[in-house]
């Protein structure tokens, strides 16, 4: 089944939903950051969350940035993208690791932690982006984006993200969607998703059983005549390139740039999003560091 992002919403116009099957997105940011089975499902729900919230953004240039800072060993989660179906992230420390629940299932509060902050900042094109933080509520990360859409947002929603991981550790599959009520919602609307939600269980175990986002949109907005508006591809996609990398160097300044040249002679740059690393050798840095002086006179 194609990895990929579906929207719809139900006939009152009154509902929204958001659907996502991504298996092969989280395989590629595991399989980049080698990260534990549990920091990969702490990874992928964030990157699957910021693929459904990018996706309601209306510009192609509005870019969402996804920040979690919990209190535990995996340290900080971030993800970033734009309403192209294309995301990207990272976390501090890829092989945080816990012990498995109870009940089998990975402890991503465990390592994300239970204390901390979500921010999240969009660019919306305006003067100044948008910038909404809340407290985490649990470290499962959708709980945390339920409580974030209701405490920044005021939408009442319901969120499910879920990864399945293989023993050799790679992602069997993947998926997730978020509900959000909006106003003039009937009480009969929301107890029909609230019984839909419960009735569909484990987003896992519902895409094992070969249906997809479609489905699951119309499952969740079943007796309400689900309207489906739009199915996108996605992926796990780094943008960065040399030229950027260079202007990142660029924005230290000549001084910076001399300092690094005499200490060291070169400049090595990893990307924290896909471990490309980009050289400078004594060269480059002569020539940005002339590049730095001529933009100082500009």
């Amino acid at each position: 089944m194609e990895n990929k992002l579906v929207r719809g919403i139900n006939g009152n116009k009154t509902i929204k939903v958001a659907a996502v099957y991504a298996p092969e997105v989280v395989e590629e940011a595991r399989r980049i950051h080698q990260t534990t089975p549990t920091a990969t499902a702490a990874l992928g729900r964030t990157l699957m969350a910021g693929l459904m919230m990018a996706a309601g953004m209306k510009n192609q240039k509005d870019a969402l940035t996804i920040h979690i800072d919990g209190d535990g060993p995996l340290g900080k989660i971030l993800v970033t993208g734009k309403n192209d179906g294309q995301i990207k992230g990272y976390v501090q420390n890829p092989q945080a690791d816990h012990d498995l629940k109870a009940n089998g299932k990975l402890d991503v509060s465990g390592i994300v932690g239970s204390q901390g902050v979500m921010t999240v900042v969009m660019d919306l094109g305006l003067k100044e982006p948008y910038v909404g933080r809340v407290s985490l509520l649990s470290g499962e990360i959708a709980d945390d984006f339920a409580n974030y859409f209701v405490q920044s947002d005021q939408v009442p929603s319901a969120v499910a993200l879920g990864v399945l991981v293989e023993k050799d550790r790679t992602v069997k599959t993947a998926g997730g969607f978020i509900v959000q009520m909006m106003p003039g919602v009937a009480d009969q609307e929301m107890d029909q998703v609230e019984e839909a939600v419960k009735k569909i269980g484990s987003v896992t175990d519902y895409f094992k059983t070969g249906k997809g986002p479609e489905d699951l949109i119309r499952d969740l907005l079943e007796g309400q005549d689900p309207e489906i508006l739009e199915s996108r591809p996605i992926a796990y996609v780094c943008d960065c390139s040399k030229e950027k990398v260079e202007d990142s160097l660029l924005s230290l300044g000549h001084k910076e740039l001399e300092e690094i040249q005499d200490q060291d002679g070169q400049a090595e740059i990893t990307c924290y999003f896909c471990n490309e690393a980009y050289h400078f050798d004594g060269e480059d840095l002569d020539r940005l560091i002339k590049k730095s002086k001529d933009l100082d006179k500009e």
